[in-house]
């Protein structure tokens, strides 16, 4: 990802993430986080692996989502991100980044939990880019609680609109649209594996979603239409600073890992280009973990 001339140590390739304790309203700006996340505007370098796809990254505009845009741009992929509308200002950095790298870029801003949207942006999406073949299911929601009895049910409601329901509408409406060749990547997390007692909503969505990955992978890989998913470990994102983790977790986020610090966006965009790529050709159905050295299934 990162043009060097010999391999680096994985514990210091990226600066150490060392926040102070911040608090943003949710959904949260990446422009707004201290430090700022690296989403490969300077650092990701392209080989034109995906040179003429067609893409949708859901959650598009901060975060492993921008990262992976931005990734599929410089990789010569036509880019379409979906976020909250209050969310603009990072769109706009994001879809900058993509037609620097010469692409088309198309935002259509909405929540993916109405389905009439959902049902939208994929229309508006084929129509601006002339067609769709990769999906990235990555938008969620993250905010956490003290324990289960101190999840609000107007919490937990919402947490299942975005982060199932959500993606569910998305990837139904997409299939009329995709053929052979195409590819659906689902954002998981290690949480659907180890989940944390201040994360109990958010880890189950994670843990459906991963299982959703498997049975479309099912169903779809004999037509020729590869499904995957990708589980980050601790990555810096604004889900982080805006409630989405105790003030007490953010000092020193991430560096309980076994490499010692939480990871940043772009690291995570290399297996989001991989898993869209021809490379994975015969890769359907499976969970690639990219968690900092913690170990899942």
């Amino acid at each position: 990802m990162i043009n060097k001339p010999a391999a680096s140590d994985p514990r210091t390739v990226f600066d150490k993430v060392d926040p102070p304790k911040q608090t943003q309203p949710e959904p949260g700006l990446g422009i707004e986080m201290e430090p700022l996340a690296d989403i490969g505007i300077d650092t990701y370098q392209g080989t034109g692996r995906l040179k003429g796809r067609k893409a949708l990254v859901t959650g598009g505009d901060s975060g492993i989502g921008a990262a992976t845009a931005i990734a599929y741009a410089k990789e010569g992929a036509d880019v379409a991100i979906a976020y909250l509308p209050s969310e603009q200002a990072d769109a706009d950095r994001v879809i900058k980044a993509i037609e620097d790298a010469g692409q088309k870029a198309f935002a259509y801003p909405g929540d993916i939990a109405d389905k009439s949207y959902a049902r939208k942006l994929i229309d508006e999406t084929v129509k601006a880019l002339g067609g769709l073949d990769t999906l990235v299911n990555n938008a969620s929601r993250q905010i956490w609680a003290e324990g289960l009895e101190n999840i609000a049910d107007e919490q937990f409601e919402r947490t299942m609109q975005v982060n199932l329901m959500g993606t569910f509408y998305v990837t139904k409406a997409a299939l009329e649209h995709l053929k052979p060749g195409a590819s659906i990547i689902f954002t998981t997390s290690i949480q659907a594996y180890q989940p944390s007692e201040t994360l109990l909503d958010y880890a189950m969505t994670k843990a459906a979603l991963n299982n959703l990955s498997k049975g479309l992978a099912t169903e779809l890989t004999p037509k020729g239409i590869r499904v995957n998913a990708v589980a980050p470990g601790p990555i810096w994102t604004p889900l982080q600073p805006s409630h989405g983790q105790p003030q007490e977790k953010i000092e020193g986020f991430g560096q309980h890992a076994p490499l010692g610090r939480a990871g940043h966006p772009v690291e995570l965009a290399g297996a989001y280009v991989y898993l869209a790529s021809d490379e994975s050709s015969y890769t359907s159905g499976e969970t690639l973990g990219v968690t900092g050295g913690s170990v899942t299934p």
